[in-house]
């Protein structure tokens, strides 16, 4: 790709997909520039169909193209990426014909094959390799209760399927490959020993790819149904949304911790290397990679997934009330008055969340009373403390003494819930940018074409661009131990 100059911004389109919304976003990057508008967004509605929980792929792909038509109407791009959620894919026939919908993340097949790889792959065996943490729903469980392997070809994850349909090209992101279970975190590669014991043809696994590759161009249909150029290429960005996310922590030393909090909490340290202990793998912890070779290393906590799908209940119910009122009514509910473990299984499938809440309080001896505001406050005073126990612990594990948190995403414009993550860590908490994912995306886009020099220069371009606000703990952090204590998150 051409090198650019920073005299005039360059213009660079994000397609970010979430679990429950995609969007595209236009970056403009330039001299101490850092400016975003987003184009257009779009509902991420799953499908129920008789075989299980779907999701709407062609229907992505659609968004994401309307989306780069909106934007090619109102700016030159000069590239264009994709990022999303990790773990689920889509397999592709020997003609190159996607063999149905792709699963979603939350159907409980993954969960039922999980026995059936631990009798070929035993979990020690498995971290030793991988450095996964242990998710019912990870790429490898799904693919043991896949029915259309005998007819799959390719196996491509989400962004890499979306890229595909985009360029014609195949390839695997290697930041998401790293979600799977299939990626040896040791040798770099996809791992031979895991898909000879899991009986997988190597051949279903593309060639990796690595956040700033030139992915491929624009097929010519693609450039006449968007507006793009048909010379407009597509880069290969961290496409795991929390790799684009944490490349746009605006840290400033490598003491810190990091939450990308949205519909999942993905609570963790940066690292040069994966750290594959049993004592690693006991406390759940997962090795992802990020740019430049750098380790993720961090748990999934249930996040702001139980907010919204309470909120989604109330709504339905024709109860619901409007965010802020509902964390001012939270902010003056009684602290500690119920609190949960946010990783308790029964939270994680679509469904009365209310209901499940206040059933879980009261099978370990709590009561959550029924308004709305204490059922908030109980759902952020538990995310906080989940956040304290999975930052405390990955300490402990790495020997890392964390100074400040930084917490990105959306989560960072929930001011009750940065406060009480600072209140219970003790640490500073500096929250946002809010767009991170997209930010991420955007300034590998910008690096691949020569307008940023490394990942310190991008994270010093986001600390003198973005809204950031700081939070300072209060309060007697012993109150958080003991409240901990009470959910065994001590």
């Amino acid at each position: 790709m051409t090198p650019r100059t920073l005299h005039t911004p360059t213009a660079f389109a994000a397609a970010d997909l979430g679990a429950t919304s995609g969007r595209v976003l236009v970056g403009r990057v330039g001299h101490d520039r850092l400016d975003l508008t987003e184009t257009h967004r779009f509902d991420n509605t799953p499908v129920q169909l008789p075989d299980g929980l779907h999701w709407n792929a062609l229907g992505l792909y659609q968004g994401v193209l309307d989306g780069f038509r909106e934007a090619a109407g109102r700016w030159d791009l000069a590239s264009v990426g994709i990022d999303s959620w990790a773990v689920d894919y889509g397999l592709l026939d020997a003609d190159g014909a996607l063999l149905g919908n792709p699963f979603h993340y939350r159907d409980p097949r993954g969960a039922a094959a999980v026995q059936a790889v631990r009798r070929r792959l035993p979990a020690r065996e498995l971290y030793r390799t991988t450095g996964l943490q242990h998710l019912p729903f990870n790429t490898i469980f799904q693919l043991a209760a896949e029915k259309h392997l005998d007819r799959a070809r390719t196996l491509l994850l989400l962004p890499d399927l979306i890229t595909h349909w985009l360029t014609g090209t195949v390839g695997a992101e290697v930041t998401n490959a790293s979600t799977t279970g299939l990626y040896d975190a040791r040798t770099g590669t996809w791992s031979a020993s895991i898909l000879a014991a899991l009986n997988l043809d190597p051949a279903l696994l593309p060639a990796l790819r690595r956040p700033g590759d030139h992915a491929g161009t624009v097929l010519p249909h693609v450039a006449a149904a968007t507006g793009l150029r048909p010379d407009t290429p597509v880069v290969a960005v961290a496409s795991h949304d929390t790799a684009s996310a944490v490349a746009a922590v605006p840290a400033a030393t490598e003491d810190f911790a990091y939450i990308s909090c949205g519909t999942w909490s993905l609570a963790g340290l940066e690292l040069d290397a994966p750290v594959l202990t049993e004592a690693s793998r006991a406390a759940n912890f997962t090795n992802e990679l990020g740019i430049d070779g750098t380790v993720r290393y961090l748990r999934n906590v249930m996040g702001l997934w139980l907010l919204s799908e309470s909120r989604r209940t109330w709504r339905a119910r024709g109860e619901g009330h409007h965010l802020p009122e509902l964390l001012e009514r939270a902010a003056a509910a009684r602290p500690f008055a119920a609190l949960v473990d946010p990783g308790a299984p029964e939270f994680l499938a679509p469904g009365d969340l209310p209901a499940r809440l206040a059933e879980h309080c009261a099978r370990i001896g709590q009561h959550l009373p029924e308004d709305q505001g204490a059922v908030v406050r109980c759902i952020l005073e538990s995310l906080a403390m989940a956040h304290r126990h999975t930052l405390f612990k990955a300490a402990q594990l790495t020997g890392r003494t964390i100074r400040a948190v930084h917490l990105v995403g959306g989560g960072s414009r929930n001011a009750l819930l940065c406060q009480l993550t600072a209140d219970a860590t003790g640490l500073p908490v500096i929250a946002g940018p809010a767009e991170a994912t997209a930010i991420g995306n955007i300034l590998v886009q910008a690096r691949a074409h020569g307008l940023v020099e490394d990942l310190g220069a991008m994270r010093r371009l986001i600390a003198r661009t973005q809204h950031l606000r700081r939070y300072e703990p209060a309060g007697d952090i012993r109150e958080w131990h003991a409240a901990a204590t009470r959910v065994g998150l001590a």
